[in-house]
């Protein structure tokens, strides 16, 4: 058979790519023919209209929702989270088999009646804004929690690139040119740049980095819109985000405008009009009055107390120290091995990256802020470095495929790629999950309790100059692999003597 697919997660980085993988593999072993748009971090190669108009069903393997999705209408489908494919491709394939034998089609990408559907982009990513409330996977499936969550993280994962290119630009400023360039006017970069000058370099970091951080909150907001409502969304979030940060609401207001805006929007979107003025409704009308009623209501009702809000979380988050700043470290840890990119593990990470948007550019170079990004980091390296370690100590209580996936593992988790544990963690749960939780814990614990700070919210080993105390995170990280690797070694040495038991007891009868 012929299959389509669409791959996405919510950062665009590991899951996207490795469900493809997943999919292309398992369909090369079942004799398949596939063709997977990756919709990640990189961008998306659009499928043809050939390889769509030839498929037999198509692979929706996505937490956010799939762009264009419209292209799809009419197509037999099986709709799965991209971990489906991860987990088990083979059952994946089998289920998109059955929906083209029985010929099951989606309604979510069938067009509406007006002629509205997907996300109303064509394949370049322009096309005519669509007419009528949008269809999309996050509209249309799931329940609450599953569409509020998948609102959140698509405006999550379009903020992470403004925070890791805003606070690598920041971290570098201030390894160049000294924390004092804090203190200097942007407008000195513009007057008195010189080009064998360190503080004019580090100066031109600082405030590059400074400005992109200024675009974290509104781009927040206006995904998150975008997500619920589409492009009509998009202005009246991005507005919401802008007023979070003139009432001081920061990161928390973002949210809630990104919700109040792309609820407007979309309410808007779903007036019935007549056709004269369909067509100026989503690029005027309803930009127009939900842009209006999200700055009214974030003016004058919501923005006051959600900036005393963000207070009480900023000076609670400052106020963490000792015992108390070491278990949050610990929990963090834990929570970024539980499921390895899963709600949990965003979550710890979405808390960690709303703490250095919350601390900003100026903030002190010590900041808890910037620990608790740290011990995020750590505990969201070390399960893959440990089972890395654990298969190159003990290769004979892995599989053939598990001991390749090691080899790898190094790498992905270096890089702070959390996924590269999810093989080992698929086939085995309940004696490794528990054993990448006790080193990621040791990790986040050992960071917070050494003070390590970081500016990145991603990278890994690769920003290690960025880091505040990096030779004690690397320790932190090292110790937490070995505990990681000592305590999966440990769990299957265990499983094994346990199978090994019964069939002993056997020969011996």
């Amino acid at each position: 058979m012929r299959f389509v697919a669409v791959t996405s997660c919510p950062t665009g980085i590991a899951h996207t790519y490795m469900a493809a993988e997943a999919l292309e593999q398992a369909a090369r072993d079942a004799g398949h023919e596939i063709h997977v748009e990756t919709q990640g971090a990189t961008g998306a190669q659009p499928l043809t209209a050939q390889q769509i108009a030839d498929a037999d069903a198509v692979i929706y393997a996505a937490d956010l929702e799939v762009r264009d999705k419209e292209r799809f209408a009419g197509k037999p489908s099986t709709d799965v989270g991209v971990k489906g494919p991860i987990h088990d491709a083979s059952a994946v394939l089998d289920a998109a088999v059955e929906a083209a034998r029985t010929g099951s089609a989606p309604s979510a990408g069938e067009p509406s009646p007006e002629g509205g559907g997907g996300d109303g982009l064509d394949s370049t990513g322009v096309g005519e804004p669509p007419a009528a409330s949008p269809e999309t996977k996050v509209a249309s499936g799931g329940g609450v929690g599953t569409r509020v969550r998948q609102w959140l993280m698509t405006g999550v994962s379009y903020m992470i690139p403004f925070v890791a290119a805003g606070g690598i630009m920041i971290a570098l400023g201030f390894m160049v040119g000294g924390y004092e360039i804090a203190d200097t006017d942007p407008s000195t970069v513009v007057e008195d740049f010189t080009l064998l000058s360190t503080q004019s370099w580090g100066a031109l970091l600082f405030h590059t980095g400074s400005l992109t951080f200024e675009f974290l909150v509104p781009v927040l907001a206006g995904f998150i819109a975008f997500a619920i409502a589409d492009r009509p969304g998009l202005v009246p979030g991005v507005l919401g985000g802008a007023v979070a940060i003139a009432t001081e609401a920061g990161f928390l207001g973002g949210l809630v405008a990104g919700f109040l805006a792309g609820f407007l929007a979309l309410g808007m979107s779903r007036i019935p009009v007549p056709a004269a003025v369909r067509g100026i409704m989503p690029v005027v009308v309803t930009p127009l009055v939900a842009a209006f009623g999200t700055g009214l209501v974030m003016f004058t009702v919501l923005g006051q107390p959600l900036a005393s809000l963000m207070a009480v979380l900023s000076d609670w988050l400052g106020a963490l120290s000792g015992g108390s700043l070491l278990l949050l470290g610990a929990v963090l840890g834990l929570m970024m091995s539980f499921d390895m990119g899963g709600p949990v593990n965003k979550a710890a990470y979405t808390f960690a990256t709303a703490g250095i948007t919350a601390a900003g550019a100026t903030a002190q170079a010590g900041s808890t802020e910037f620990t608790i990004m740290a011990a995020t980091m750590a505990g969201g390296m070390t399960p893959p470095l440990g089972l890395a370690l654990a298969t190159a100590l003990r290769a004979r209580l892995f599989s053939a495929a598990e001991r390749q996936n090691g080899k790898a593992a190094w790498l992905l988790g270096a890089s702070f790629i959390t996924e590269g544990a999810i093989p080992f963690a698929a086939a085995d749960p309940l004696r490794v999950i528990p054993a990448l939780m006790a080193g990621s814990g040791t990790a986040g614990a050992l960071v917070a309790l050494s003070g390590s700070t970081l500016r990145a919210p991603h990278g890994g080993v690769w920003v290690t100059p960025l880091i505040g105390q990096p030779l004690l995170f690397l320790v932190a990280v090292a110790v937490g692999s070995a505990v990681t690797a000592a305590a999966v070694i440990g769990t299957k040495t265990l499983g094994h003597s346990r199978e090994a038991a019964p069939a002993s007891a056997a020969e011996t009868v």
